[in-house]
């Protein structure tokens, strides 16, 4: 929430073209009773894109799955990993593994009106109730509910104790646990989130399971996926330049600042363009010091640009 906007994927998509992004998560309640349309809204250049949803209602999870098939997202996801005491108290997130039934109900509910993926991702655990028998009782229960895939998040949840930041970094991680859940459920796709920083690891982690899903590394570092396209979906097309994806840009914020917006709502996203090269704290620093005035404009890409560009020549 407030990172994967719709402006941070419309980045992402500049590059990667075929890594599935997901929206950040949208409660069914602000989805019905809400701005709809500016939850719904997303540019058609994102596809493939999917709608992250959080409740526990099945009528409610079909009804907003509905909605998501009708404005042409490509699947519609169950958010039962988020360890956030808001979304506990809403009874939706990380709490709900401890109720896989309305986990499975709304699975079921939401299968039954659409025909895009209705997909799970989860934890592998939360609390006390941590047992890979508690992991594979819940898998058992979506999977017969016809869940079309289960992202897992290779770390338990702390639903008391720890702050959601500490929960994507204290609770160790397990891969092994999700290696051996992809065997007991093999036509069950699935894929493992957590820790991943680099393509080889993610090639290693497909000698286990079917995906692989990247959150905070694609974020600080959004370069790591130029080559996924390359690399891991047959793509011929030639891995663009970082000066490349930031011209790409160009005519995308234009059209933001021409409708009214800010030029940071855009560039804040784009700091870690440059992490770990040659200029790439000067990129930030110009990106985070000018793009935040009231009359930022273009120019102050041209700003930042002109930091890194003749060092992105020599190295």
């Amino acid at each position: 929430m407030a990172w994967t906007t719709r402006e941070q994927r419309y980045f992402m998509r500049q590059v990667t073209r075929h890594a599935l992004l997901y929206t950040e998560m949208v409660t069914t309640g602000a989805l019905i009773h809400g701005d709809t349309a500016r939850f719904l809204a997303y540019h058609a250049d994102e596809h493939p894109v999917a709608l992250q949803l959080g409740g526990s209602d099945p009528a409610a999870m079909a009804h907003c799955a509905v909605l998501a098939e009708e404005h042409g997202f490509d699947e519609v996801n169950i958010n039962v990993g988020c360890p956030s005491d808001r979304v506990q108290n809403g009874t939706f997130g990380a709490c709900l593994m401890g109720e896989p039934q309305r986990v499975a109900d709304s699975v079921a509910a939401m299968k039954a009106q659409v025909s895009i993926p209705v997909t799970v991702k989860t934890r592998i655990g939360i609390d006390h109730q941590d047992s890979y028998e508690f992991l594979h009782a819940f898998t058992h229960a979506v999977n017969e509910a016809g869940a079309d895939q289960l992202i897992v998040h290779a770390r338990k949840a702390w639903l008391s104790g720890l702050s959601p930041k500490e929960n994507r970094d204290i609770p160790p991680l397990d891969y092994p646990r999700v290696h051996a859940l992809k065997q007991d459920f093999p036509a069950l796709p699935m894929s493992i989130n957590g820790g991943i920083v680099d393509l080889d690891t993610t090639a290693d982690q497909l000698e286990h399971v079917d995906g692989v899903m990247i959150g905070r590394e694609a974020y600080k570092n959004p370069y790591v996926m130029a080559e996924v396209d390359r690399r891991f979906f047959g793509s011929d097309h030639a891995v663009p330049s970082r000066s490349e994806i930031v011209d790409s840009m160009r005519g995308f914020i234009a059209d933001h600042l021409q409708a009214g917006g800010a030029l940071k709502d855009i560039t804040r996203h784009m700091l870690g363009l440059y992490h770990g090269q040659p200029g790439g704290r000067a990129w930030r620093r110009v990106l985070s010091e000018q793009a935040y005035k009231p009359d930022a404009d273009l120019n102050v890409l041209d700003a930042a640009l002109a930091r890194v560009e003749p060092l992105e020549a020599v190295a």
